[in-house]
């Protein structure tokens, strides 16, 4: 996550979750099918970012790498549905 927050990336995601979920209706259905799956993988994002901030014991280290992961996953997934509903 270079010079990024996770914050930021977090915020940046969500804007463009929220902005592609405005368009979904009018997307092919492949791009249909994208989004139900990236709305999975965000769903459990939530869900561990939600179980990280409990569990102190955890290893920060192992949180942030696994998080970057998902968050550059999640960024250009987005990227390409954006690309295929211009």
């Amino acid at each position: 996550m270079t010079n990024k927050t996770f914050d930021q990336v977090m915020a940046d995601l969500r804007q463009q979750r929220d902005e592609l979920r405005l368009q979904m209706h009018l997307a092919k259905a492949e791009a249909r099918e994208e989004w139900e799956e990236l709305e999975k993988k965000w769903q459990h994002l939530e869900t561990r970012l939600e179980r990280a901030a409990g569990e102190a014991k955890a290893s920060a280290e192992n949180i942030g790498a696994a998080m970057e992961t998902v968050t550059d996953e999640l960024g250009a997934a987005y990227r390409r549905i954006r690309n295929s509903l211009r």
